[in-house]
C-alpha cells in the first residue's frame, strides 16, 4: 500500500484531511458545510420519478404492461449506470421484507446501487393525526431504506398552513426533522432535505432550516438543481451545494419561473467547486418520451462527471 507521500498527498494534509473526517464521525455540526476530502467524485443515478407517467402507482392493482419497479432498476442497467433511485411512490400500498428483498437482490445481481429513496412528507403540518402519521411514515421509509441499503431518503419541509405564519411553519418543521433524525441515525440512513417551494422556496430558506436542526452527521440538504424559481437559480444552488447529501438533476432551470434548458456543465460545476462527492441523480420530467429521450441525457451527464 503506498504512503499518503507516494500517493501524491502530503503528511501534514492527510493528517489535517483524517482529524476532519474523525471530527465528523463524533457529530458535525448540520449548519456548518460537509467535510470531505477536498476532491470532488460523482456517479451517476436515475430517480424512478422520471417514469412518472408510465410506472404504476400500485402495482398490486396496475393494468398489465405498466412499468413496475423491477423493470426500472432493469432499465438503468442497461444505461450502464452506477445506481438506482427507488421513489416511494411506486411501492406497493403494503411493503414487506419479501418485496423489499427482491429489489435489493436484483439491483445487486444487476450490479446497481440503491442510491437512495424519497418521500412526500410535509412537517409543516399541525400537531394531530395528519402529522402523526407523517411521522410515522417517515420512520417506517427509514427502516425500508435500510433494509435497500439505500444511504438516504429525500423529504421535503413543506408548506404554510392556511392561518400559519411561516415561524411556526419552520419551528414545526425542524421539529419534525429532528424526531426522525433520532431514528434515522439508528438505522444509518441519511435525510436530505430538499428544496422543494413551501418553506425552501429560497436558498436562505433552506439554510435557516438547516442552521436550526440538531446537529447530526445523518442531516445534509438534496440539492435540487431545477426547483428554484429565484432571479438567478444558479446563483442559489451554489449557496446549497456544500451542503449536498445527494444531487438531482433537471432538464430545466426555472429563473423567476420562467423555464429554460439547464445548463448542465455550470450545474456540474457548481457541485465540483464544493467538492462534492457522491450521487448525481437525473429525474426527469420533460413532456416528451422518457424512453427515448432519458438515454442522451444520460450520456451528457456521464460525460461532464468524468471530466
Amino acid at each position: 500500500m503506498s504512503t499518503p507521500q507516494r500517493s501524491g498527498m502530503s503528511r501534514r494534509h492527510f493528517i489535517q484531511t483524517a482529524a476532519a473526517f474523525s471530527g465528523l464521525a463524533l457529530g458535525a455540526h448540520a449548519a456548518e458545510p460537509i467535510v470531505r476530502n477536498g476532491k470532488p467524485h460523482m456517479k451517476l443515478s436515475l430517480a424512478a420519478y422520471s417514469f412518472n407517467r408510465v410506472l404504476a402507482k400500485r402495482p398490486e392493482t396496475a393494468e398489465p404492461g405498466r412499468m413496475d419497479m423491477h423493470a426500472f432498476i432493469d432499465f438503468c442497467a442497461e444505461q450502464d449506470l452506477d445506481g438506482t433511485e427507488l421513489t416511494s411512490y411506486y411501492f406497493p400500498a403494503k411493503v414487506d421484507t419479501a418485496y423489499l428483498n427482491s429489489l435489493a437482490h436484483r439491483a445487486f445481481e444487476l450490479g446497481l446501487d440503491v442510491s437512495g429513496t424519497a418521500i412526500g412528507n410535509d412537517f409543516c403540518l399541525a400537531p394531530g393525526e395528519a402529522r402523526d402519521a407523517d411521522l410515522a411514515m417517515t420512520r417506517e421509509w427509514i427502516d425500508y431504506a435500510a433494509i435497500l441499503g439505500a444511504p438516504v431518503i429525500r423529504i421535503f419541509a413543506g408548506k404554510v398552513s392556511a392561518g400559519d405564519t411561516e415561524e411556526v411553519a419552520l419551528e414545526r418543521c425542524v421539529e419534525g426533522i429532528n424526531e426522525s433524525l433520532k431514528y434515522a441515525a439508528e438505522k444509518g440512513v441519511y435525510l436530505a432535505l430538499e428544496n422543494h417551494g413551501g418553506i425552501t422556496a429560497r436558498p436562505e430558506q433552506l439554510l435557516n432550516i438547516v442552521k436550526a436542526v440538531e446537529p447530526s452527521p445523518w442531516f445534509g440538504i438534496n440539492f435540487d438543481s431545477g426547483n428554484f424559481q429565484t432571479e438567478d437559480p444558479y446563483a442559489a444552488l451554489e449557496m446549497i451545494a456544500p451542503y449536498a447529501v445527494n444531487a438531482q438533476i433537471k432538464v430545466s432551470i426555472k429563473p423567476n419561473g420562467k423555464k429554460e434548458r439547464s445548463d448542465f456543465s455550470r450545474v456540474i460545476g457548481i457541485l465540483r467547486d464544493a467538492n462534492y462527492r457522491g450521487y448525481v441523480v437525473l429525474e426527469y420530467e420533460e413532456p416528451e418520451d422518457p424512453f427515448e429521450n432519458i438515454p442522451p441525457l444520460l450520456r451528457e451527464l456521464r460525460e461532464l462527471i468524468s471530466l
